[in-house]
């Protein structure tokens, strides 16, 4: 039955009508007409035109109403199995309780005005895993738990900051056991020798900062804080660092980090232990970076590049995971202000260690690590810098002569 255009009209006045009564608080009210209406026009060419126009209406309707859930925790949360509650809140239940019971007495204190319902703990602590491990706008999520959306924003800091102020007991430089422990894993993979961590740096797409908005725009073309972390053989971050523009080169984020302090002291790097990293940092005796390739390697320079990049994929693995379960960190971090952005990046990177430490396992993702470096700033930092340059090239040399032959086997 051919839709008549009288019939036609009517029906997308009835539908912006509604638009505007269920989307009266949403700020993306004008796309979300315009984009819909389009949809209908689109669909009108059928011979199924009403059907199609008023199927459209009850699907958008029902995606469209902005209704609180009332009780979303007692009533829903409480009944979930264990593998529900991990694919909503990106944990196991241990480990969200073992969570809770860490920074529940820091932020036990109400939230709300007074005379309102109080926000518990509990569900404080859930928002902001919602927050964190979906792209989901805080107020669809404050919808979800049924608060406010300041009282949203307000309870994410809150177990932001709780959080953060563990950061020293879950992100720490490795003792020496732990480090003889990395050192016999790592050599597993491909017999490198002396490796007690792999490092490199990836973008946290955000949104353009009130203050200086271009310096942070990637060689990609998006806004981006970057991300420098070391991780272990298991995937366990050991050291980050964030709050570095993305169009800063890694090397200078590197140099800026404390880690070229760590090289000068003995309790981090003893004896003649390195990390590895990629073509964008600077050769040094603590730091293996691969041989450039000018198209003339020996086989013994292509086995150590092989091996080395072998062995650093721990970092790929660690990013891929860390992104995996805070998915927040694929999308772009809901928030302007320069200086919460990183206490919310390192507060992903706690949570992913704490979840390695209870042996939570999650589903990684294949993330691209997201190097600035350009053609001409790889050429100018591949020279050997740093710890001696003829200590560094010689120490590298060593390595590649004695590691087990890989390439043609």
């Amino acid at each position: 039955m051919l839709l008549t255009t009288d019939t036609y009209l009517t029906s997308i006045i009835l539908y912006c009508v509604y638009c505007l009564i269920a989307t009266m608080d949403s700020e993306s009210i004008v796309p979300l007409i315009v984009n819909n209406i389009l949809s209908i026009l689109d669909d009108s060419s059928s011979d199924d035109d009403e059907f199609l126009v008023l199927t459209h209406l009850m699907n958008v309707s029902d995606s469209t109403r902005l209704t609180r859930i009332e009780h979303y925790v007692e009533n829903v949360v409480h009944l979930y199995s264990d593998d529900q509650f991990q694919s909503h809140f990106r944990m196991q239940r241990k480990t969200f309780d073992f969570i809770l019971s860490l920074i529940g007495p820091k932020i036990s204190e109400n939230v709300v005005k007074p005379g309102r319902p109080s926000v518990s703990p509990e569900t404080q602590l859930l928002l902001t895993l919602w927050i964190l491990g979906t792209p989901d706008s805080y107020r669809s999520v404050s919808d979800r738990f049924n608060v406010g959306k300041a009282t949203a924003v307000i309870s994410v800091r809150r177990v932001v900051k709780a959080l953060y102020d563990h950061v020293h007991t879950f992100i720490k430089w490795p003792i020496a056991d732990e480090m003889e422990t990395s050192i016999r894993v790592f050599r597993a993979v491909k017999g490198f020798p002396n490796v007690i961590g792999a490092i490199d740096g990836t973008h946290i797409s955000i949104t353009a900062p009130k203050n200086n908005a271009e310096a942070y725009v990637n060689r990609k073309g998006y806004h981006s804080m970057q991300l420098q972390a070391v991780c272990n053989e298991n995937g366990m971050f050991i050291h980050c660092f964030t709050g570095y523009p993305g169009a800063v080169h890694d090397q200078r984020v590197f140099q800026n980090s404390d880690l070229p302090e760590f090289f000068r002291n003995d309790t981090q790097f003893p004896d003649d232990v390195h990390i590895l990293g990629d073509a964008a940092y600077k050769l040094h005796k603590h730091l293996m970076v691969p041989f450039k390739d000018n198209g003339h390697l020996t086989d013994i320079q292509k086995n150590f590049n092989m091996c080395h990049s072998s062995t650093r994929m721990a970092i790929e693995r660690a990013f891929g995971l860390l992104k995996g379960r805070m998915r927040r960190l694929l999308d772009t971090l809901p928030m302007t202000r320069e200086d919460l952005i990183p206490k919310y990046i390192i507060t992903c990177c706690i949570l992913h260690n704490i979840c390695l430490l209870k042996q939570d396992q999650f589903q990684p993702l294949a993330v691209a690590i997201s190097n600035n470096a350009s053609a001409v700033e790889i050429l100018a930092t591949r020279e050997p810098d740093g710890g001696g340059r003829d200590v560094a090239i010689r120490k590298r040399d060593v390595i590649a002569a004695e590691l087990p032959m890989q390439i043609g086997a």
